[in-house]
């Protein structure tokens, strides 16, 4: 039973600077004739939108007993306490409070994060900081699996 998941997809602004790229590249390719710019188009915008894309596809799941995180799948048993982060404690845990051993699920457009204590002796990460676009959600779904 799944109670919580989040993609954190790629501001609007992004999907845009794609096809701006598309228009650069066939711009670049005007001078060899209207084929390679219509090439330069369709190729340019395709690439930069599968990079949009691909970076906008990581997930957040808590699934049965599990915390997916990106690549990461953290048993609920491991984690201690999840704590909301709004904007301005997000930027302070990621700059200048953060701890390099500390596992980073990061998104710079999305303001806000939860920061949960991983207690698990045999694993020397002290924490896993997880940007989202609803931490009080997610607090809630560890709390309510943990329960």
């Amino acid at each position: 039973m799944q109670s919580y998941e989040e993609r954190l997809t790629a501001p609007r602004s992004w999907w845009v600077i794609a096809g701006l790229i598309g228009v650069a590249c066939a711009l670049m390719l005007l001078p060899l004739g209207t084929l390679p710019m219509l090439g330069g188009l369709i190729g340019g915008a395709a690439l930069s939108a599968v990079a949009v894309s691909s970076y906008g596809s990581v997930r957040i799941r808590v699934v049965g007993d599990s915390l997916i995180a990106g690549d990461a799948r953290i048993p609920v048993a491991a984690l201690g306490e999840a704590r909301a982060l709004d904007a301005e404690e997000a930027v302070a845990w990621r700059t200048h409070k953060a701890d390099t051993r500390a596992f980073m699920l990061l998104r710079s457009y999305v303001r806000t994060a939860v920061r949960v204590e991983i207690t698990d002796p045999a694993d020397p990460t002290p924490y896993a900081y997880l940007s989202t676009r609803d931490p009080e959600g997610l607090v809630a779904a560890l709390a309510a699996v943990r329960a």
